[in-house]
């Protein structure tokens, strides 16, 4: 799962934050708190916060009590108001008035480690208290008021449209029934444009009721830890209209505290990992079917050499054979990892083959009919194997010799392939049934299943027909 920077998020808050260790050493400070303090982050790492902001009366021993009580205990600590002046760098004093927030942070131990502290400057508010017993100066305090306030309403809107333009999905969902109070755009995206915020869960996505989403919730509300999946498999309506589809995330379910530490709901937070999960499928799909595919194509080439070589009375014109059949099932294995070993259109398997002979002599042609790959590799080998019979005895082992292949599917969805051979020399059967012959059979009949007819009456015509199963199907699983 592609986690959030939260070092970037902690950065651009625009509410002043910093981090002590146990020895209430500086480890971490926002943009914002150093603006407060007046202080850059480099003058304050590794010093101790009472070194460079002393106080010794009552309020700075209150700051220091709430700090060791969150070190000792875990437990969150919230100060509602707190008199504190900073002595600035120059050496000028601000009287300054706060509510400070102290959250517990562990370590990889899972004992508290650090604390943190978010701290909210009320000092206008308290200098607007006092101004009511001042009514020349009330206007001017009250006017300071309402700009402080404005300034912060417009940094809060800025953080809130960071979250809702954020690659990664967000969405708020308070009390118990899980209502919506915030979705990012992402979210929206992801759950089909429906507008949630104001519905409870179960209302607003009422697809995830029985596949436990909201029992988890429910967990995560109750005892408040935090639920996290990586690649879960949701199904989701994230198209209007249309039915729930697969959708797989990385997410995770945090619980939200107020400042008492009570849950007041849940946010939510991941990635859509659908299309990343699809494609670790289809790559796991296209290996397992390639180890097939080697499998298959070395016992092919084992049974080439032995029935070439078995009856051979030339070595060299067996070897020359035994190099042509093994090129042509090269070629068909290049045609099929080019494409990714998808369906390749038969026309690109009869052109690869014949396209060393001229137009004047062969033509060829037919639909757009595209063949699974199991049936490519075994119609390289049966057109090789033809063509090589024409160019040595047929119809291209003389000028004036002519050939036409045509495919179509007839009635029954058959791939039916026409090779018809005229103007040869004077045609005549298989003085004997040779390993050529045999390959045809064996591939047309025994490995697609389907029929073969050789007529040697007026040239070499040969008419395969292969089943629509043979030719079609058993490939979807890689598309």
């Amino acid at each position: 799962m592609a986690e959030l920077d939260f070092a970037r998020i902690f950065q651009a808050l625009p509410s002043p934050f910093m981090i002590l260790d146990r020895d209430l050493r500086y480890v971490a400070a926002n943009p914002a708190y150093e603006a407060v303090v007046g202080t850059p982050f480099s003058a304050l790492e590794g010093n101790n916060l009472f070194d460079l902001f002393p106080n010794e009366g009552e309020e700075g021993k209150r700051l220091r009590a709430s700090f060791e009580h969150v070190l000792a205990t875990g437990e969150p600590d919230t100060i509602a108001y707190i008199n504190y002046p900073l002595v600035l760098p120059d050496g000028t004093v601000t009287n300054r008035y706060w509510t400070a927030v102290h959250v517990p942070l562990t370590g990889p131990d899972g004992t508290t480690a650090y604390v943190m502290q978010n701290t909210v400057d009320v000092t206008e508010l308290v200098r607007m208290r006092e101004a009511t017993t001042l009514p020349y100066t009330s206007i001017s305090a009250a006017t300071r008021l309402i700009e402080r306030t404005r300034e912060t309403e417009a940094a809060s809107a800025e953080f809130r449209r960071l979250f809702q333009q954020a690659p990664a999905f967000f969405a708020v969902l308070s009390g118990p029934s899980h209502v919506f109070t915030f979705t990012s755009d992402s979210y929206v995206r992801l759950i089909g444009g429906r507008n949630v915020v104001g519905q409870p869960i179960a209302k607003a996505l009422p697809e995830v009721i029985e596949q436990g989403f909201v029992d988890v919730l429910d967990r995560v509300y109750r005892e408040g830890h935090v639920h996290a999946a990586e690649g879960a498999r949701v199904m989701l309506e994230n198209e209007p209209g249309r039915p729930a589809e697969e959708t797989f995330l990385d997410f995770s379910y945090n619980p939200i505290r107020d400042g008492a530490g009570n849950i007041t709901g849940v946010f939510v937070q991941g990635m859509d990992r659908t299309e990343a999960v699809r494609a670790t499928r289809r790559q796991r799909l296209l290996i397992d079917e390639l180890n097939h595919r080697v499998k298959n194509t070395l016992a092919t080439v084992q049974s080439i050499a032995t029935q070439t070589l078995r009856n051979a009375d030339d070595v060299g014109q067996a070897r020359q054979s035994l190099e042509a059949r093994i090129k042509a099932l090269s070629n068909a294995h290049t045609m099929l990892s080019n494409r990714q070993w998808h369906d390749t259109e038969i026309g690109h398997l009869v052109c690869q083959e014949l396209s060393a002979f001229g137009s004047e002599q062969v033509q060829y042609g037919g639909p757009v009919l595209v063949v699974n790959a199991k049936a490519t590799v075994a119609l390289a080998l049966v057109l090789h194997e033809l063509a090589t019979n024409a160019v040595k005895h047929g119809a291209l082992s003389v000028p004036e010799g002519s050939l036409a292949v045509n495919w179509h599917e007839d009635e029954d969805d058959q791939l039916v392939i026409e090779w018809v051979e005229r103007n040869g020399p004077a045609p005549a059967g298989p003085a004997r049934k040779g390993f050529g012959s045999r390959l045809l059979h064996m591939v047309i009949t025994g490995e697609l299943g389907g029929g073969l007819e050789l007529d040697y009456a007026n040239g070499l015509t040969a008419r395969l027909a292969i089943p629509h199963a043979a030719y079609r199907e058993g490939e979807a699983a890689l598309v």
